[in-house]
């Protein structure tokens, strides 16, 4: 469990959403870029930072912005998951996208715990909507 959070949370879950979403900050503009240019890789990176940031669940983080029901952060960070494993698969070699892959598997089983407590309606007794 993180210091002073009741999330659940262990070491292993957090480092590999860290890891995760520095993958989707920069392979998930990346692909856009190869689409849409400047413009458009600029928009997801705002977005894809802005979407983890601002939506939080109280007793997650210590600073929330906008307050989430649990179900609908864990729905974000799959999401998130989602676009580094397929942006990683379109703009990297394919060992770096199985390894994505791999830590997309790791994160997910290592937060099990975590995301049972947000699947069981965190945050909705705590202040979110």
């Amino acid at each position: 469990m993180v210091a002073g959070l009741d999330n659940r949370d262990n070491i292993v879950s957090s480092l590999t959403r860290f890891i995760l979403e520095l993958v989707v900050w920069i392979a998930g503009p990346w692909a856009v870029f190869a689409v849409y240019g400047w413009p458009g890789a600029a928009i997801a990176l705002v977005c894809l930072v802005a979407l983890p940031a601002v939506f939080s669940t109280p007793g997650d983080k210590k600073h929330v912005i906008i307050p989430t029901p649990g179900p609908i952060r864990l729905l974000i960070e799959f999401f998130l998951f989602a676009v580094a494993g397929y942006a990683a698969w379109q703009v990297w070699p394919i060992e770096a996208a199985w390894a994505v892959w791999g830590a997309i598997g790791v994160g997910v089983l290592a937060g099990m715990p975590r995301s049972i407590w947000l699947l069981r309606g965190a945050g909705e007794r705590d202040g979110a909507p």
